[in-house]
């Protein structure tokens, strides 16, 4: 079967890979866009990127009550620990493990971390996956960096880029992002969820047709992307 990557809307993620689901920055129930409940997700692993609450989301709550395995920095896996979370699995910037899903690459990402009641979060981070169809980069929060002409020299399937403006990248960013990674597939994320980071994905697509060879992908909350 497949990988599939169904949208959350905001940045998350829900990914069917093989025998396992992955839950990327699972923030559900407090999403305005969001077309599910935390509740109602199944997981296996969470990975989050950093302390933001619209990222911790409901990590707490969906690991403690699916056991899954919660793959983050060491600063938020001891804020979880603390929170009755069970199953934690600490990383940091440039490390890698092999997971049963794919191998996961933490790599630099240029934001804040700090976790919903003020505890420190740690260094925030994007994830590299490598999933059997391809490697995935969910860029997650970030500014535009230069190293990721690095980070695309992997070959990437699939990159996942913010592009809402004010907290991360904008679109003219996120385009630029592009085509230091010069991935196969682009879909942007961090967008639409509130007035502060609206944007029009149509017009940003049209741009990554004109000026890059990357095929860019436009979802709605709900939809998916098959590898």
């Amino acid at each position: 079967m497949a990988t599939e990557l169904t949208w959350l809307g905001h940045g998350g993620w829900s990914i069917a890979t093989g025998e396992h689901t992955v839950l990327l920055d699972p923030f559900i129930d407090e999403n305005p866009v969001a077309l599910v409940k935390a509740d109602d997700v199944a997981a296996d692993f969470l990975l989050v990127s950093h302390g933001h609450g619209d990222h911790t989301g409901d990590a707490v709550r969906i690991a403690r009550r699916t056991g899954a395995q919660v793959v983050a920095n060491f600063e938020i896996c001891q804020w979880l620990s603390g929170r009755g979370v069970e199953n934690v699995h600490a990383m940091n910037i440039g490390g890698g493990f092999d997971f049963p899903f794919g191998r996961v690459k933490m790599t630099v990402a240029h934001h804040s971390s700090m976790l919903p009641d003020g505890a420190d979060g740690g260094s925030p981070c994007g994830f590299l996956v490598s999933f059997p169809e391809g490697n995935v980069y969910f860029a997650c929060d970030t500014g535009l960096f230069y190293d990721m002409t690095l980070i695309g020299a992997a070959g990437i399937e699939l990159a996942v880029l913010p592009v809402g403006d004010n907290f991360t990248m904008g679109p003219d960013d996120a385009l630029e992002a592009v085509k230091l990674l010069r991935p196969r597939r682009v879909v942007l994320v961090h967008f639409n969820t509130w007035p502060l980071v609206a944007q029009d994905p149509d017009a940003w697509a049209d741009r990554i047709n004109e000026e890059t060879d990357a095929k860019p992908v436009v979802l709605e909350p709900g939809e998916k992307i098959i590898l």
